[in-house]
């Protein structure tokens, strides 16, 4: 059985020069593989509310929804480090209410830490709950929950002015506590020069390669999400054509009459007359 990491372990990999790998999923059985692949972590994403529920964005996904789902992934991945994802207004409002929510996350998902979106604006947020005693994982650059904002999920820090942004977050955060900081969407030079300057982990997602590991959805990685693919992600296998298919053969064999064959049916214990025989004791039932 493989140890669960903790947080001095990611620094530890981190000192070492070994890269992190961790993983995107929503449920039990995809914890499951990723468990079992050996990912470092796993984070448990509000992009939930695209890929398991088709929302354009992510501002839909609730607490409710992100800790039954965090649930799922624990009962799939029991010895692998869960980060789970704070949803958009869960920790806008005050420092007492982030508090009162990640609290919520640690006691009813089981999370190994909770990851905030956002620079300046949340770092006092950010402090308040690391002051109560809890891992926090930064993420700043392209931030799915304020996309609006943004215009859209488009890279940031691709100017001088934007890029001088990027590092203003990852300073305010690092300064806040967090003990790890994701990059998203940013030139790598932005992601190299914040991964230099700061002593904690700096992992990426379409940052480019001078951090200390990545995170891919497993939506993306494994080809199951069409909507929108992202100009960083890589399909490693394509279980969406493969799914597809299956789909295909499914149906025609049902129409054909071809399935179910033989082998798929459950056949009587007792004699075909004894059967009958009650059969036709029970026929009047229908009548």
């Amino acid at each position: 059985m493989t140890k669960k990491k903790c947080i001095h372990d990611l620094y530890k990999m981190k000192e070492n020069g070994e890269k992190a790998c961790w993983i995107v999923v929503y449920d039990s059985v995809f914890a499951s593989y990723a468990e079992e692949a050996g990912v470092d972590m796993i984070l448990c994403g509000d992009s939930m509310g695209m890929i398991v529920y088709g929302w354009p964005g992510t501002v839909p996904v609730t607490m409710d929804m992100s800790i039954a789902h965090c649930q799922g992934v624990r009962r799939g991945a029991p010895n692998t480090y869960l980060i789970g994802d704070m949803p958009f207004g869960s920790y806008h409002k005050s420092c007492e209410d982030a508090v009162a929510n990640a609290i919520r996350f640690y006691k009813e998902a089981d999370v190994d830490a909770i990851k905030l979106e956002g620079g300046v604006a949340v770092a006092d947020k950010i402090r308040a709950i690391v002051n109560a005693g809890m891992v926090v994982f930064g993420h700043i650059g392209l931030t799915p929950q304020s996309s609006a904002s943004m215009g859209g999920f488009k890279a940031q820090g691709r100017t001088t002015d934007s890029a001088r942004a990027v590092i203003e977050d990852a300073v305010a955060v690092y300064k806040a506590g967090v003990r790890t900081l994701l990059l998203e969407g940013v030139p790598e030079e932005v992601c190299a020069y914040i991964h230099k300057m700061l002593p904690i982990p700096v992992y990426g997602i379409g940052a480019g390669a001078d951090c200390d590991g990545q995170v891919l959805l497993s939506a993306d990685l494994l080809g199951m999400y069409r909507n929108f693919t992202p100009k960083f992600a890589k399909k490693f296998a394509d279980i969406g054509d493969i799914a597809t298919q299956g789909m295909i053969d499914y149906v025609k064999e049902v129409k054909d009459g071809v399935f179910p064959a033989p082998e798929h049916k459950y056949k009587l214990s007792g004699g075909a007359a004894e059967f009958e025989k009650l059969f036709d004791e029970m026929s009047p039932l229908f009548e």
